[in-house]
């Protein structure tokens, strides 16, 4: 009966912090869906063109990439409630410049700076997975928490994609721009009186050469990656020659790491039967889940009167097709744990796996109207939504207790990789498919969008592939704290 009651207690206690930490999360799909419907607008006040909209979302991206693995792992050494205090705070600050600027270079440092706002959801799934160790189902509890979160992401990506679209336009561009900065601070407050810190602190000392080897290698890649997207980048021996470095620098750091007593990463995950297919998975995902937002964006507000392509929609017609995307992402979240019961983890990851892929390879003959746009987004989103949430969580349960924060941290570290690949790819398709193409004034080009959704779908598909040499058991209580890492 004391045991009985004692669970009760615990699970009370955990529901309170999912309730804190799901604004936290609203908050965060306020930002990733409040601009979307304005990037054009954006564009046009910065005075650059529809395809280096994917500059913002690449830069962006890149700095979420060397952060999460940094914040990851102080979250797992010094409390993961610090580390969303302090990335909080960063993206709070970033936020506030972007009203005041109509310089590009300066919206790109504050939009950039923006990204540390990703390392939120893998400490937070860490954060529950520390406070849930006295629970019997930890795993499935774990994967009920992500979805719940996702769920909150996914209403506050809704709302703020239909309130960006609506307000853009009727309002400033500029004060627009202010209403995320002041939900963040309102954000920071809620972490700091309503979440408690994780019970399970592994202490230690920071892997600093770690930390600076991971980051050159990541700042080489990125920046080579950016430096094929300026004219006659593609030609350039120099910008191949930045990438090569990038992927070279990889080497020395995975040899430090595999010395050192506490590294930074445990690259030995990686070689998990269980944990590798999983990162793999998100680095695919990555490509058609954060790359792919803004060529969709742009798509719809295209006029295809003067382009020949494209829906020609206002901002907010634009956010209620991310409106429906997101809304399936929310059942596509809150399924998961459902369908893992019934059938299994692995299965449903590669089910999720496989609607992605269907729904954006769909948009090759189905691209001409709103409402074969919505259909394709509903099905992109069931499977979206289930891996948003599935992928952190499966981590989670499939790492060393001692690594959750890291290993969840690394879903999304590899994720924005793949975006950041797939920004530069898209990126330079739009532009070059113009020049090609003959498309007039600052749209992007047809082909451009063409080899979007053939990437994106095919990547997807591969992800499903990957997935099918994940151990049957994979993501359960049984395996949890017993992952072969060798």
């Amino acid at each position: 009966m004391t045991r009985t009651a004692s669970a009760r207690a615990t699970l009370g206690a955990l529901a309170a912090v999912v309730g804190f930490l799901a604004f936290v999360e609203f908050t965060s799909g306020v930002l990733q869906g409040y601009y979307t419907p304005m990037l054009t607008d954006i564009a046009r006040h910065l005075g650059i063109h529809d395809a280096d909209v994917n500059w913002l979302e690449g830069a962006q991206l890149m700095l979420s990439a060397l952060v999460v693995p940094a914040f990851a792992k102080l979250g797992d050494m010094i409390g993961h409630k610090r580390m969303l205090l302090v990335s909080t705070a960063l993206t709070a600050a970033a936020a506030l410049v972007l009203p005041f600027t109509d310089s590009f270079v300066v919206f790109l440092i504050g939009w950039a700076l923006m990204g540390f706002y990703v390392v939120w959801l893998p400490l937070e799934i860490a954060l529950i997975w520390s406070r849930s160790r006295s629970m019997e189902g930890r795993s499935v509890i774990t994967a009920r928490a992500a979805g719940m979160l996702v769920a909150a992401l996914e209403t506050g990506a809704i709302l703020g994609a239909l309130a960006g679209g609506a307000l853009i336009d009727v309002l400033p561009l500029w004060v627009v721009l202010l209403i995320p900065a002041l939900l963040i601070i309102v954000c920071f407050f809620v972490i700091l009186f309503g979440v408690k810190e994780s019970p399970e602190l592994t202490g230690g000392r920071l892997d600093t050469v770690g930390i600076v080897l991971i980051s050159l290698a990541l700042i080489a890649f990125t920046g080579g990656l950016s430096l094929l997207r300026l004219p006659g980048g593609v030609t350039s021996f120099w910008s191949w020659g930045v990438v090569v470095i990038g992927i070279l620098l990889v080497i020395p750091f995975v040899r430090w790491e595999l010395r050192h007593d506490d590294p930074v990463i445990d690259v030995r995950m990686f070689r998990s039967p269980a944990l590798g297919p999983v990162f793999l998975t998100a680095g695919l995902f990555g490509v058609s889940v954060l790359g792919a937002q803004a060529p969709l964006s742009t798509f719809a507000r295209t006029d295809p009167e003067v382009n020949g392509y494209g829906l020609g929609t206002t901002g907010f017609a634009t956010s209620l097709i991310i409106g429906i995307y997101l809304i399936a992402m929310i059942t596509g979240a809150l399924l998961f744990p459902l369908i893992a019961r019934l059938t299994a983890p692995r299965l449903t990851l590669m089910g999720a796996s496989v609607l992605v892929g269907l729904g954006f390879l769909l948009f090759l003959p189905f691209h001409g109207t709103y409402l074969q746009v919505i259909t394709n987004m509903v099905i992109v989103g069931l499977g979206s939504g289930a891996l948003v949430a599935a992928l952190p969580a499966a981590a989670a349960s499939a790492a060393p207790s001692t690594q959750t924060g890291v290993a969840t941290g690394l879903t999304n570290s590899v994720k924005t990789v793949g975006g950041a690949i797939a920004s530069c790819v898209f990126g330079i398709a739009l532009l070059n498919g113009v020049v090609a193409g003959g498309a007039e004034g600052t749209a992007g080009s047809f082909s451009g969008y063409m080899t979007v959704w053939i990437v994106c779908g095919a990547t997807a598909l591969a992800a499903a592939v990957l997935l099918a040499f994940v151990p049957k058991q994979a993501f359960t209580d049984r395996v949890a704290d017993d992952v072969p890492v060798v």
